[in-house]
């Protein structure tokens, strides 16, 4: 199985080679382990090349979306867990993916993963929501084993097989920087290098 999954990135690598300019269309990855069938399951059973085994997800009546759909979600937050969280802690590429989550729940905020991911950055470079998605480098994963981890963390992320360790925020920085529009949000945790922030609400 590792075999296959090595030579499906490399294909997948070599399909989504396109130059480095914005805007550009991106490619889903392939995930031909998610062609769930049936609407309505009780449990979830999704291959991963990180444990070696099965991951089974317990969820009482949750949908299963077109897979074609998921496959593209799921290939959008995989690439933001990579290139937003690759170097943290397993914790802290889970909080990345559930802030994701908690966008496309807010009304804020577009209603799908990939529309958060790709929220602004086609008309000036560097105004997006996730500076590798604007700032006119590749996206393509150079790390294979990175990528393999970002695609597990993702499907944890997106069937809900984790608890939020954010606490429902909405956005998040580095420790290093302390930009000025965190002043206006309430602080949360702070998991691996990031702090993670929720609105304040009107009372």
């Amino acid at each position: 199985m590792a075999f296959g999954w090595t030579y499906g990135f490399q294909a997948w690598l070599a399909r989504r080679r396109v130059s480095r300019g914005r805007p550009r269309a991106r490619r889903p990855v392939a995930l031909p382990e998610l062609r769930l069938r049936t609407p309505m399951v009780m449990a979830l059973l999704i291959t991963t090349v990180y444990s070696g085994g099965w991951v089974m997800v317990l969820r009482s009546s949750l949908p299963v979306p077109n897979p074609v759909h998921v496959e593209q979600e799921l290939s959008c937050l995989a690439l933001n867990i990579y290139h937003e969280a690759r170097g943290e802690p397993g914790e802290g590429k889970l909080a990345v993916g559930h802030v994701v989550l908690n966008r496309v729940e807010d009304a804020r905020f577009p209603d799908s993963i990939c529309a958060v991911v790709q929220q602004g950055g086609f008309k000036r470079r560097w105004r997006c929501q996730f500076t590798w998605w604007c700032d006119g480098r590749s996206d393509d994963p150079t790390e294979l084993g990175a990528w393999e981890d970002s695609l597990f963390h993702a499907r944890r992320v997106l069937w809900r097989a984790t608890e939020d360790p954010t606490r429902g925020a909405l956005w998040y920085h580095a420790d290093y920087v302390s930009p000025a529009w965190r002043k206006n949000k309430v602080e949360g945790p702070k998991i691996g290098r990031h702090i993670f922030y929720a609105p304040r609400t009107r009372g």
